[in-house]
């Protein structure tokens, strides 16, 4: 009896065992846990039940399923392809594509691989969008071709619960005889470009020293003109003054003369000294401003100054200062002529 009571014994503990085997295996089953950045779509016995957000929910084990869609933004690579542009140039093109999920009932259930389908769609669409540009569009429209295919895969992608972020071009690659000649033509630009910068640059030049010419003519024949304004001036003012000195000198002897009453005779003693100044000079010829009448007047009246300082002596004292007089009248005469 003992070794049947044993055998129970073990048995339950086996069984008790086996129980909580099964409760732990159906709760850690029953638990699920999805991720802030994650979504999980319910299945209950192949059926939609509903979409999860983030947190913990139970579920019945091996009745229910959940799949979980990550709503993160991922990416899809392109891969290089060869694509004819319009000009018939084959040119290497490859993409990246930026997509996010907004409905993961969608994404689940109306595409079967989404990685796939975006890369086949982005190809296709890819060379059409190149396709139907020239070679120099296509190199220098990268926005815009990431522009229109984002907006075409958005479009498709709609109905699969994705939104298409954005889309960028990776490179895009001619081949390599187009390529030189490209760099050619880059240089040849690049060199007229030079050329017609060095040509606008001397004439630039040549202009400004041509106004600096001028500008300086024209202010170097501004002073030169503005200095004989000053000189003349100058030379004006200095002719006034010294003529209304002169004047005022003229109009002083003038006045002291008369003030001091001179007489005749000393008027003639004056200019007879006058006279013999101008005699002592190296000239071979005097001009006399004088008539001869008003001369030989002159001559008479120092023959009476003459005789009436000498004491009178007889006949002989007067023919002599006559013939004095005379001698005088010849000399002046004889300087005259």
């Amino acid at each position: 009896m003992n070794n049947n009571i044993l055998g129970a014994v073990e048995i339950g503990t086996i069984v008790g065992v086996i129980v909580i085997v099964v409760v732990l295996i159906y709760a850690f089953k029953s638990i699920k846990i999805i991720r802030p950045y994650e979504k999980g779509v319910v299945e209950r016995l192949g059926k939609f039940l509903r979409v999860w957000e983030p947190g913990l929910h139970l579920l019945v084990p091996f009745i229910d399923r959940v799949t979980k869609v990550d709503m993160r933004e991922n990416v899809v690579d392109v891969p290089p392809q060869e694509v004819i542009t319009k000009d018939n140039v084959a040119v290497t093109v490859d993409a990246v594509v930026y997509y996010e999920a907004t409905d993961p009932f969608k994404l689940i259930y109306n595409v079967t691989n989404f990685y796939l389908a975006a890369t086949k769609l982005a190809q296709t669409n890819l060379r059409n969008v190149v396709g139907e540009m020239q070679l120099d569009e296509s190199l220098t429209s990268r926005e815009k071709i990431n522009i229109t295919l984002r907006d075409i895969l958005d479009e498709a992608t709609d109905k699969w619960g994705v939104r298409v972020v954005r889309v960028e071009l990776q490179r895009i690659e001619p081949p390599a005889d187009v390529t030189q000649a490209m760099h050619r033509q880059m240089k040849a630009e690049r060199d007229r470009r030079a050329m017609i910068l060095e040509a606008e640059g001397d004439k630039t030049a040549a202009i400004e020293r041509a106004q600096g010419t001028k500008q300086s003519a024209i202010l170097e024949a501004e002073g030169q003109a503005t200095a004989i304004r000053e000189i003349a001036s100058a030379e004006r003012a200095q002719t006034i003054l010294i003529a209304e000195g002169e004047a005022q000198a003229i109009r002083n002897v003038f006045s002291a003369i008369h003030e001091g009453g001179p007489t005749r005779d000393l008027i003639t003693v004056r200019y007879l000294e006058a006279l013999k100044s101008i005699a002592d000079g190296n000239a071979t010829k005097i001009f006399m401003p004088l008539e001869m009448q008003s001369l030989a007047s002159a001559a008479g009246v120092f023959g009476e100054m003459l005789e009436s300082t000498v004491k009178p002596s007889g006949g002989s004292t007067d023919n002599s200062v006559s013939s004095g007089a005379d001698n005088s009248s010849a000399t002046l005469t004889g300087s005259s002529g």
